[in-house]
């Protein structure tokens, strides 16, 4: 059975104050599926806390291609971002982005007091976040006549597929979303139908 099941999260979270010689660090993650959305966040955050000292983040972005970026915005390099990366790969999630806010206390913690602090922070608002498991699915349209209505119905209730638009016109269009183990197998019920056109979206 291929795997057509991803991990990501649904709302922003912030996660614990964790503390270490008198800096503070406070996680926080947040759904995101395209970089844009990234840029907001970590403004929006930028804002919010604007007497911090570092924000520093990862994010991955993609389901079956994913693409990720550590950045560790001005703490010793790879001390910050891929420690937080590092709990986006350990919670096995992605659409996701986690920011990582300093306070600096006044004491220097050394890298590895850093890598620590910035994966705590991380692991804490991953902790806060509530995951979900979701399906990969692909799309397709079926093109039929109005006669055959029922007949298709009754085999998208049969095999549990989800309709995303429709129109239904003298020529009936639909959209339908088909979870990716199971597409072939739908694929071919329709393309066996005398009368429906199949085309993979």
């Amino acid at each position: 059975m291929e795997n057509d099941i991803y991990k990501t999260i649904t709302e922003p979270a912030e996660g614990e104050l964790f503390k270490d010689k008198n800096s503070k660090f406070y996680g926080f993650t947040f759904p995101v599926t395209n970089e844009d959305q990234v840029k907001q966040h970590i403004e929006a955050i930028k804002k919010t806390h604007y007497s911090a000292r570092h924000w520093c983040y990862a994010y991955q972005i993609g389901i079956e291609t994913k693409k990720y970026r550590a950045n560790d915005d001005g703490e010793p390099s790879n001390s910050a971002g891929m420690p937080i990366f590092g709990q986006i790969q350990s919670f096995d999630v992605t659409n996701i982005l986690i920011v990582v806010v300093r306070y600096y206390g006044g004491v220097k913690l050394g890298v590895s007091g850093l890598i620590n602090a910035y994966r705590t922070g991380a692991q804490l608002a991953m902790e806060a976040s509530k995951i979900v498991e979701r399906t990969i699915n692909k799309e397709f349209q079926l093109k039929f006549e109005y006669k055959n209505m029922s007949k298709v119905m009754r085999l998208i209730k049969e095999n549990d597929v989800k309709i995303i638009d429709q129109s239904m016109e003298l020529t009936c269009l639909l959209e339908i979303s088909v979870r990716k183990s199971n597409s072939s197998k739908i694929y071919e019920i329709f393309k066996q139908f005398y009368g429906v056109e199949i085309v993979q979206l």
